[in-house]
């Protein structure tokens, strides 16, 4: 759910993939300019991150930044911006 608007999204998922740009997470559910500034403002406060995109039209949150950064850092950054980790093999 987008704690900015709380416009009730509670479906989500995401998946890691590495990307030449950073490491980008799928993440469903985010419907509305809130649900992407949440995200980006819990992601960026990650240590070591300096860069984070977030396209809404496709969910695509792309993470980069100093050196290695810890996925469950960033899967814990996006759970308290009120969406759910799921965690593809």
């Amino acid at each position: 759910m987008c704690t900015a608007c709380a416009c009730g999204t509670a479906d989500t998922a995401s998946a890691q993939v590495e990307t030449s740009g950073g490491t980008a997470y799928q993440v469903s559910g985010m419907t509305c300019g809130h649900c992407v500034s949440s995200v980006t403002e819990e992601v960026t406060e990650v240590p070591g991150v300096t860069d984070v995109k977030v396209d809404l039209a496709t969910g695509l949150v792309t993470v980069g930044g100093d050196g290695p950064i810890d996925a469950a850092a960033i899967a814990a950054a996006i759970k308290e911006a009120g969406y759910e980790v799921v965690t593809v093999s």
